[in-house]
């Protein structure tokens, strides 16, 4: 048995695979891990591509969308480590081996990420994880290298010393597999968007560490599977946070900070009927109603929430950007 299943999950992107899929191939180590696409029921020729290639293929049947699909392909494997990994990430020479020696190193860390740039700019940081990812106390997402719609370029200015951070990104991320299956996975109602964040705030409920490892670098082309223009993933990405806040929030701050995002979120929904966007004005009026009806658990105690919620930013981070035009991770000194 391999150390490492490289799984990628994918449905009906066979371009995406023949563009990619080789580079995986020709620079990972093959005495280290095991390539894998998990079909999420493709009905064009993906799995007849990936054969063709060597890679292994679990086909799933249906699409179970990003989370649910991962996670039922992590319980057919048998691997001390999985990569989660995106058909539209490009790896480079030797990109595999500083992850693995550093969580072998590091038996507190349960997860950690490569450096993603973006594969369509490459000396830019990409949107879905650049450095590392960060949460402020309000549930906004934040990245070193990446603030709000702000890409750095990357320079170097970060070093290639490993960083603990809040999440690591569902585009590269290489976790323990059985600490991935004893946290339950991703929450498979979030269907795709922000379920990475979820499942590493609940990591940190319990106790554990993430990580960075910069030496590793992969180019992610981004919005492949859905467009950022596409109201969807405006739908997902608030219905998700929304829910994600509920569940990780100590008892203490839940009421008060879901009340200050409803209405953040409506001045959200105003300003994109302003902009004539009115898709993505619909979709969160429709992601607030979808909220209401999802199933609602909590992670974990109160107090190891309440430990967890320390881990924040504590400003906003609405008026770092957009009032003190903060737009680099060094300006908002985290």
């Amino acid at each position: 048995m391999k150390e490492i299943a490289i799984v990628v999950l994918s449905w009906n992107a066979q371009p995406l695979l023949e563009r990619y899929l080789p580079d995986l191939v020709q620079h990972t180590p093959l005495d280290l891990a095991d390539i894998i696409l998990a079909d999420n029921g493709s009905s064009d020729a993906s799995v007849p591509f990936a054969n063709s290639l060597g890679v292994k293929v679990i086909e799933l049947g249906e699409n179970y969308g990003f989370a649910r699909g991962y996670n039922e392909a992590i319980a057919r494997l048998e691997h001390n480590y999985v990569l989660l990994l995106n058909n539209d990430v490009r790896v480079s020479p030797g990109w595999l081996e500083p992850l693995y020696h550093f969580m072998e190193t590091h038996t507190d860390v349960v997860a950690v990420q490569p450096k993603i740039r973006w594969d369509r700019a490459p000396q830019s940081y990409e949107y879905a994880g650049a450095e590392g990812g960060y949460l402020d106390y309000l549930g906004y997402p934040f990245c070193r290298g990446r603030i709000f719609e702000t890409l750095e370029k990357d320079h170097g200015q970060y070093g290639l010393e490993p960083k603990e951070v809040f999440w690591t990104s569902g585009a590269a991320m290489l976790v323990r597999r059985k600490v991935y299956i004893d946290a339950g996975g991703f929450d498979a109602s979030f269907f795709a968007h922000q379920e990475e964040i979820d499942l590493c705030w609940r990591w940190h409920i319990a106790g554990h560490r993430l990580y960075v490892v910069p030496e590793s670098t992969v180019y992610h082309y981004g919005g492949a599977s859905l467009s950022s223009a596409d109201p969807r993933k405006t739908f997902l990405n608030f219905r998700n946070n929304r829910k994600m806040l509920y569940k990780n929030l100590p008892d203490s701050k839940r009421i008060w900070i879901l009340s200050v995002r409803w209405l953040l979120d409506l001045v959200a929904m105003a300003t994109f009927m302003v902009q004539g966007k009115w898709g993505d004005a619909k979709a969160v009026v429709k992601a607030l109603r979808a909220y209401r009806s999802m199933g609602k658990t909590v992670s974990g105690d109160s107090e190891a929430r309440e430990v967890a919620f320390q881990k924040l930013y504590k400003r906003s981070l609405l008026m770092r950007y957009y009032i003190h035009h903060e737009k680099t991770f060094d300006q908002l000194k985290v």
